[in-house]
């Protein structure tokens, strides 16, 4: 569970805290864009609250919190917004082309009713 000062943290004490934070080490897997510089999603989260590195605050905590604000969060350098799979593009050609594929002698609907007959 993240700490108080973590979880009230606001969108323009991240953006603040990111105009003078300097970071020195590997990046690590979750890092969020501000203002054009990729920062360690954590480390900034705790800077900006205040609180130590031992804080309880993790990091798919700090990500939620970042994300929750509108900052564009990475894992391992790729957005999380392209991540999630898109439904295929559904226009009248698409439902145009489906229609009547379950009807005639080639359909599985039809298949199956045979073979429903057959059994009988």
């Amino acid at each position: 569970m993240s700490s108080e000062r973590v979880s009230a943290l606001t969108k323009e004490e991240i953006a603040s805290t990111a105009k003078t934070f300097q970071w020195h080490r590997q990046m690590p897997k979750w890092t969020v864009i501000v203002d054009g510089r990729e920062l360690p999603a954590r480390p900034l989260v705790l800077e900006a609250a205040g609180v130590p590195p031992n804080d309880p605050t993790n990091s798919h905590q700090a990500v939620a919190i970042l994300k929750d604000r509108g900052f564009q969060v990475r894992y391992q350098g790729k957005s999380l917004h392209n991540s999630e799979p898109s439904l295929p593009l559904i226009n009248e050609a698409y439902v145009h082309s489906l229609r009547g594929c379950c009807k005639g002698e080639d359909s599985l609907v039809e298949a199956l009713i045979c073979e429903r007959r057959n059994e009988k």
